[in-house]
């Protein structure tokens, strides 16, 4: 084929392109009037041919710039957001005392007075071994005071009429000197038959029952005092300084939905924990009615003064190669905030920028926007005023969290 041939078949095909281009495209027009050509735009809106091309024509005279359509675009106004403002971390509840219950001394259970989960005082009887030894060596050592005690008088009287030496009489004083210790030691070893509660609590599960030989190593149960719970729980490195005492805190039990205990924090550990950049927390509850047990999980909440940063539509944030920026409308006009992105949201994007709540940035249209140019807002925010001018909607501020706990 010749070669005037192919050039005029992709001339016809150009041809062809554009006319489908112009007539399925609905923004055709608006590209074409943006780079100048809008005279070879086959398909503009009525009622804006005459007048396009009378603009164009007194921009040619005026030696104007290409493109000056205002730009059609929809706004939002830009709220304010707040981060950092709560913390929440899954913390473990111990109780407020926790004592192990272990003998001094070995024996074979003679007694279990208790009974398992029972309220106990300090002092109570928790188990009684078997004390025929003792109780037999404690009537011996009294026997032996006894005796000693009524020799040491009767040489004392004696020494009186000097019928003894004084150093017989020390000696008797000191044989019942040694006798009382004696009594006492056996008195001793058999008070240490009978095992005491160490505090005021709840008594757990007994590991043993009457007839078992038990020694200083077994565990013979625990006893909580839950009058208070205490959770532990750890923070990120970056809310160590608020984690103060006394500070108020809530929790809520996983088990029991719905329902909030407040406390404070009672202890912060001296360190940040180097393999995972936590720091460490105990915070305390009241338990009054006992409903809480030591073990229970916890969701432990800590509020904050937060941080504010002004927050904008997710549609409104653009990028480019030095990052992103959004247009802001200042007098009719869209100016290029540049921004930093500090949190998003599925409404918002908290943003460090040049901006205050209130101000409107462009969330549709922004392809149509460029630096300095005109711009007409359409739907969105646009509400005239009493000058016929669009007001900006009013917003609340939108408050987020950001926590965890490890």
């Amino acid at each position: 084929m010749k070669l005037w041939k192919q050039l005029l078949i992709s001339l016809v095909l150009v041809g062809v392109a554009f006319l489908a281009w112009s007539a399925l495209y609905p923004g055709a027009h608006d590209v074409l009037s943006r780079n100048g050509l809008e005279r070879i735009s086959l398909f503009a809106p009525s009622g804006d041919v005459a007048a396009n091309g009378a603009q164009s024509g007194s921009r040619a005279g005026q030696g104007g710039p290409r493109g000056g359509q205002e730009a059609l675009v929809v706004v939002a106004p830009v709220a304010e957001g707040l981060v950092n403002d709560k913390l929440t971390a899954i913390g473990t509840g111990q109780a407020a005392r926790t004592v192990s219950v272990r003998t001094l001394v070995s024996g074979q259970i003679a007694e279990i007075p208790v009974r398992p989960g029972s309220k106990v005082e300090r002092g109570d009887v928790l188990m009684r071994l078997d004390s025929a030894e003792e109780e037999l060596a404690v009537e011996r050592a009294r026997l032996t005071v006894n005796d000693a005690r009524a020799r040491a008088e009767r040489l004392q009287s004696l020494m009186a009429s000097r019928a003894v030496s004084s150093v017989e009489a020390d000696q008797a004083q000191n044989s019942l000197d040694a006798a009382e210790v004696a009594l006492r030691q056996s008195e001793l070893e058999l008070s240490r038959r009978t095992v005491t509660a160490p505090i005021s609590g709840s008594l757990g599960i007994l590991a043993v029952d009457t007839g078992d030989y038990v020694t200083s190593q077994t565990e013979i149960a625990s006893i909580d005092d839950r009058s208070e719970i205490l959770i532990e729980f750890f923070v990120p490195e970056r809310f160590t300084s608020g984690m103060v005492i006394g500070k108020t805190v809530t929790a809520s039990a996983v088990s029991r939905p719905g329902e909030v205990f407040e406390g404070e924090i009672s202890a912060v550990d001296n360190r940040v924990d180097e393999s995972s950049r936590t720091l460490r927390v105990r915070a305390r509850i009241a338990n009054a009615d006992d409903t809480l047990r030591a073990g229970m999980s916890f969701e432990v909440s800590v509020a904050f003064a937060g941080e504010r940063w002004p927050a904008v539509d997710p549609l409104a944030i653009q990028w480019d190669s030095t990052g992103a920026y959004v247009w802001q409308i200042v007098d009719g006009k869209a100016e290029r905030v540049n921004v930093a992105i500090i949190q998003r949201n599925s409404d918002s994007v908290l943003v460090k920028a040049d901006l205050t709540a209130g101000d409107e940035v462009v969330t549709e249209g922004v392809q149509s926007v460029r630096p300095g140019t005109a711009v007409r807002v359409i739907g969105g925010s646009e509400r005239s005023g009493a000058d016929g001018e669009p007001t900006a909607q009013s917003t609340a501020p939108v408050k987020t969290d950001r926590g965890s706990g490890a």
